[in-house]
């Protein structure tokens, strides 16, 4: 090992030596000294820095490379802080009333536009080091410019576009295909990201040749809000349908976001206030979603017969969670948590499926409850029951009177007959007087007289009313309805109402069979069901039968089985009928004379007016609105916040599975990359928590952090290659953009095989990369600029090798756009995955796109090739 260490450091040395003389050595380079490398803004100069023998040199290039790698996994776990803030702050959503086809909904309504989140927040986010690294440096070199941070921030587009495109495209399975959903926002920020670094040659090499004055450094960073506008008009459409149409979308959670779409779930949701209309042509993206929540739900009952329906729920949210849409900043998170031992969300996600589930159960039991009955206050009176059937020859029966609230004290109240159809001296003995309850007395009761006739009638009803307490007030009921059967038929048979409507999950529905207009004998009446829209064996089990009415018996009901299917809508038909009653027992009619066959036939049984009932089959509303709430908190994006220091440091010092399997226990590999990383995670936890003010308080301290990290990260960069005898731009290109952007390429793979659409892997790296330019060196620039304006001073920055490998760049970028474009014909389908064939050759060109993007600004930068 010293062997080759000392082999390295002499060829490093060796070729420092022979820089000068030969035609490799680089600008401005002074080989005086074997090592010249000057204090950085934090971190000094190894010393000694002159005599340095070639194994000291091997060794401080081996301890800068590891602690390089070491920073890298630093800023990623705190960059992995800020992301977690940012997704708090744009995932932030609201209530709103929503008015659809003349009634009022809530919904739920995002409040940042996914477009302009994904350019502003998380554009920010993923590329924060990159960004302060180019701020920092021109700071700590008293605003003189350098290559660290302009060369990190082309080095990183050139690997995003090229290195993580071409694992996004070969990591699909074969056969499949991701495409980009949201085209036009793609190709406006695709147009902005090559556009970005051919202003930079233009400003370096032509406009005002190796000087950035004010102004070029101004519109440079006012290209960033120019990006954000034109992609939010290219998501609205604002400018070719701004008289067409405009709206809001539904997107797959339920949730309405200003965002692009297809067209196809659109939606015109016009503000006005807090208030919006809808049209009819919203939520088939949403639809989508519901469907996948019941098949889910529907395979997993069949999967687990044996566990009740809310453990079933359960694993359906969590695996609607898991399947579903996620933002960037969830992939990311969860990219770095696998490489330094924190796991996966497998168990957050569990754990908060569990939470909602409970939440949504407990919301929709309060809202099912019916308000309770406002009882008055004190002392009251009222029926109990309010309702009584009675047979014509009952002679009398007793009606009850209960008193609730205080006891205490004596009270009184009147009682009296009302007629209905029933008249008082003809069917009943009018009745009134007064009851008096003595202290602690609960109940009181009257006897009410019926009159039995031999004349065939209908059914009939009189009421009895209470009025006038004295010491006690009325409560509900305070009217008492009594029906008086008629015992000289046998009764007319029919169903109570035509039309039922029943909910899939009702199980077993009894259907009520009514007797009226007399009620003797004992009587048999057939019943069938018949098919409508429902279909028996499907939706419902076939009845056909008898029900037996009893002599004096005035109610039966029919059993039906509904199939619960869990169905999200629903609306099917189906039919009962009721067959000619018979009268049981009487045989003898035959043999009666005809005057007496003739009475006798009066008083037989037969059928109502309705004998066919229809029964309408609908969705559960439970289930319908359980689903409802469900798909709109499928959201895996909101577990990667924390609400407590204790949270933070609970998970910072516990090692968790990498694995898919939440109970799996930690591998030795994930105890080794926790230790290794448990210094980075204690740290960081002392960053508040994502709930605190709502994200803001989170996000300024994490953005602190990573500025401190990053310039320590400059520092050891500049030494490292300066050691090594590396120019800080190859530094940049080939080691710092690597290390920033390792986190993004494990997000952007597992993105783009668990998402349905390339935009969370692919659509964004074209947005990342102009903000780079705009943000990261348009802030520097400007800056730089004004300083030495105001010192009457020239900012200069050598176009050189920047120059150059800004020329690489967009040349080869927009062949990689264009190949991305040319991959969504029919022939492919997509820009990622496709047939296997296909998939190699699209990898294979990108990565070569990125290795002679390296090879050609590597050899400009020695001289080797002529730049500008």
């Amino acid at each position: 090992m010293r062997h080759a260490l000392a082999a390295l450091a002499a060829c490093c040395v060796v070729a420092r030596a022979e820089l000068p003389s030969a035609r490799l050595a680089p600008r401005n380079y002074t080989p005086q000294h074997v090592l010249q490398c000057s204090d950085g803004l934090v971190l000094p100069a190894w010393r000694p820095r002159e005599d340095v023998p070639t194994m000291d040199i091997a060794l401080r290039g081996m301890v800068y490379f590891f602690a390089l790698l070491y920073l890298f996994i630093g800023v990623s776990i705190v960059s992995d802080r800020f992301m977690a803030a940012i997704e708090v702050i744009t995932s932030r959503e609201k209530e709103v009333r929503v008015r659809r086809n003349g009634s009022e909904q809530i919904v739920v309504v995002r409040v940042w536009n996914e477009t302009v989140a994904n350019l502003t927040l998380m554009a920010l986010g993923s590329s924060a080091p990159e960004i302060l690294l180019s701020v920092i440096e021109i700071a700590g070199k008293n605003f003189e410019a350098g290559e660290l941070g302009p060369g990190t921030i082309v080095g990183s587009a050139a690997y995003n576009l090229f290195v993580i495109i071409a694992i996004c495209v070969i990591v699909i399975p074969d056969g499949e295909v991701r495409k980009i959903k949201h085209l036009r926002v793609f190709l406006v920020t695709a147009t902005w990201s090559v556009f970005a670094y051919v202003w930079l040659y233009l400003i370096l090499a032509v406009i005002s040749p190796s000087e950035v004055e004010v102004w070029e450094g101004a519109v440079t960073f006012l290209f960033f809000p120019a990006t954000v506008i034109t992609a939010y008009i290219a998501d609205r459409r604002l400018l070719v349908y701004k008289y067409l149409k405009k709206g809001y979308r539904v997107n797959e959670r339920g949730v309405i976001v200003e965002t692009e779409g297809d067209g196809s779930v659109e939606m015109a949701l016009k503000p006005s206030g807090d208030e919006f209309a809808i049209d009819d042509e919203e939520g088939r993206e949403l639809e989508k979603s519901r469907k996948e929540y019941v098949s889910v739900l529907r395979d997993l009952r069949r999967q687990h017969p044996e566990e009740d329906l809310e453990t079933v729920e359960r694993m359906a949210l969590e695996t609607l969670m898991s399947r579903g849409p996620k933002s960037r900043a969830f992939y990311r998170v969860a990219a770095t948590r696998k490489m330094t031992g924190g796991g996966d969300f497998s168990r957050k996600i569990s754990e908060r499926a569990q939470s909602d589930l409970s939440e949504v159960k407990a919301e929709l039991q309060r809202r099912e409850s019916s308000s309770p009955s406002i009882e008055p206050r004190g002392p009251n009176v009222r029926f109990d029951p309010d309702h009584y059937t009675v047979m014509e020859n009952c002679g009398s029966f007793e009606v009850r009177v209960i008193r609730a609230g205080d006891l205490n004290g004596e009270i009184t109240v009147q009682y009296t007959t009302e007629d209905g159809t029933a008249e008082a001296g003809s069917d009943y003995v009018a009745t009134n007087g007064s009851l008096v309850f003595r202290h602690g007395e609960t109940e009181k009761t009257f006897s009410v007289q019926v009159i039995d006739d031999d004349v065939f009638e209908e059914d009939e009803h009189f009421y009895v009313r209470l009025s006038s307490p004295k010491g006690a007030s009325l409560a509900s009921p305070s009217t008492a309805t009594v029906v008086i059967l008629d015992d000289d038929h046998s009764g007319v048979f029919s169903f109570a109402q035509r039309d039922y409507e029943l909910t899939e999950s009702v199980g077993t529905f009894d259907l009520r069979v009514v007797r009226t207009a007399g009620a003797r004998g004992k009587v048999r009446v057939p019943y069938w069901t018949e098919d409508g829209t429902a279909k028996s064996g499907s939706q419902y089990e076939i009845a056909d039968g008898h029900i037996i009415f009893e002599n004096n018996e005035t109610e039966k009901f029919i059993p039906l089985h509904i199939i619960e299917e869990d169905s999200y809508e629903k609306d099917v038909l189906f039919y009962v009928n009721l067959g000619e009653p018979e009268l049981l027992g009487v045989n003898h009619l035959a043999t009666l004379p005809e005057e007496e066959a003739v009475v006798a036939m009066m008083g037989l049984p037969r059928a109502g007016e309705i004998t066919r009932a229809q029964l309408r089959i609908k969705e559960s509303k439970e289930f319908k609105n359980t689903v409802d709430k469900l798909v709109q908190r499928a959201n895996a994006s909101i577990i990667i916040g924390t609400s407590s220091w204790k949270e933070q440091f609970t998970e910072a010092l516990t090692a968790s599975s990498g694995s898919d399997n939440p109970d799996e226990p930690p591998s030795c590999f994930d105890y080794v990359l926790h230790v290794v990383t448990l210094f980075w995670k204690i740290i960081f936890a002392f960053v508040p928590p994502t709930d605190i003010g709502g994200g803001y308080v989170c996000f300024v301290v994490s953005i602190i952090c990573i500025g401190l990290v990053t310039a320590v990260i400059g520092d050891v960069a500049s030494h490292f290659g300066c050691t090594l005898g590396i120019r800080d731009s190859v530094t940049a290109i080939v080691f710092v953009a690597l290390g920033t952007s390792i986190p993004d390429t494990f997000a952007s793979k597992v993105a783009a095989i668990q998402d349905k659409y390339a935009d969370a892997s692919v659509g964004n790296v074209t947005g990342s990369n102009a903000v780079n330019v705009f943000l990261g060196i348009g802030v520097a620039w400007t800056v730089a600029a004004i300083v030495h304006w105001s010192r009457n001073e020239k900012f200069l920055v050598d176009p050189g090798n920047l120059a150059f490998s800004v020329t690489m760049y967009c040349s080869e970028a927009a062949f990689a756009v264009l190949v991305l474009v040319l991959r969504r014909r029919k022939s492919i389908g997509g820009e990622l995955g496709g047939p296997r064939c296909i998939k190699i050759i699209t990898s294979m060109f990108f990565f070569s796109l990125w290795l002679l993007y390296l090879t050609m600004s590597s050899l400009e930068a020695y001289g080797v090739i002529e730049g500008f």
